[in-house]
C-alpha cells in the first residue's frame, strides 16, 4: 500500500532504459505535502547493484527533493527485460530545524511506535531507442505503397510489379541548364574531333601497308637485274679470254 501523506512521489516506479557495460541512472522528486518537516530513507532489495544519493535526507515543508538511483553496470541481459528488485521510500515527521545528520535508524522503527509512512517502488527496464525509422513518401492518394518482404528476404511478384510501375512512371528529370548544355556541346565536339582523327589515322594506315607491299615486292626485281647484268659481264670476259 502506498501512502503519500506526507510526501508525494514521482514517478511511481523507477524506469532504467537498459544497456549492457553502462552506468544508468534515474530520478525520483520527493515533495513535502505538509507543513512538518519530514525525514526519509531509502531502502532497496539489491544494495550492491544500485547507489541512492541521497539515501537519507529532510524535506522542508511544502518543498522537494530529489533522488538520484544509479543502476551499476551490467554484464548480462535479463531474461525478458524483466527486473524482480524493489525500493522502499520510508518517510516520519520530524523535529524542525532537522537535518540529515539528525537522522537516527531508530526514527524508522515502527516497533518503537514511530508513524512511519512507507511507499514501495518497484524496478522496470526499459529497452533503448532504436533508430528513427525513414520518413515514407506520399503517392498521389495520401498514401505511399508499402513493399513487405517475405520470409526469404525477396519482394514478392505484385510488390515487384508495382514497383516496376512506379519506376516507368516516374519522369526522369531534366537539366536544362547553360552550364549541362554547354557541357554537353563541349563533349559533342571532342567527340567529333575523335572521330576525325580516327579516319586521318586509318587512311595514313593504309597508305602504310600499300608503300610497304611494293616495296616487299620490287627487292625479287632488283635482283634479278643484277645477276642479268653479272651474266652478261661474265659471258663478255670469257669471248675476250
Amino acid at each position: 500500500m502506498i501512502a503519500d501523506e506526507l510526501l508525494s512521489i514521482e514517478p511511481q516506479e523507477l524506469q532504467f532504459p537498459f544497456e549492457l557495460k553502462k552506468q544508468i541512472s534515474c530520478s525520483l522528486q520527493l515533495r513535502n505535502k505538509s507543513d512538518n518537516y519530514v525525514a526519509f530513507k531509502v531502502k532497496t532489495t539489491n544494495p550492491k547493484k544500485y547507489c541512492v544519493r541521497p539515501n537519507t535526507g529532510v524535506v522542508l515543508p511544502r518543498l522537494s527533493c530529489d533522488v538520484i538511483v544509479t543502476m551499476q553496470a551490467q554484464k548480462e541481459m535479463p531474461l525478458d527485460m524483466q527486473c524482480k528488485d524493489k525500493f522502499l521510500l520510508q518517510s516520519v515527521i520530524t523535529s524542525p530545524g532537522a537535518t540529515a545528520k539528525d537522522i537516527t535508524p531508530e526514527m524508522f522503527n515502527k516497533e518503537a511506535g514511530h508513524a512511519v509512512e512507507e511507499c514501495k517502488l518497484r524496478v522496470v527496464y526499459v529497452a533503448p531507442a532504436g533508430p528513427p525509422s525513414p520518413v515514407r513518401e506520399e503517392s498521389e492518394e495520401g498514401s505511399s505503397p508499402r513493399a513487405s518482404v517475405s520470409d526469404n528476404g525477396n519482394f514478392s511478384t505484385s510488390e515487384q510489379s508495382a514497383v516496376s510501375r512506379s519506376n516507368v512512371q516516374r519522369p526522369q528529370p531534366e537539366d536544362n541548364s547553360p552550364e549541362a548544355k554547354a557541357l554537353i556541346s563541349k563533349l559533342t565536339e571532342e567527340k567529333n574531333s575523335a572521330v576525325q582523327q580516327n579516319r586521318q589515322l586509318q587512311k595514313e594506315l593504309e597508305l602504310l601497308r600499300h608503300h610497304s607491299s611494293r616495296s616487299r615486292g620490287g627487292i625479287p626485281f632488283i635482283y634479278t637485274i643484277l645477276v642479268a647484268l653479272v651474266g652478261i659481264i661474265l659471258g663478255y670476259l670469257m669471248k675476250r679470254t
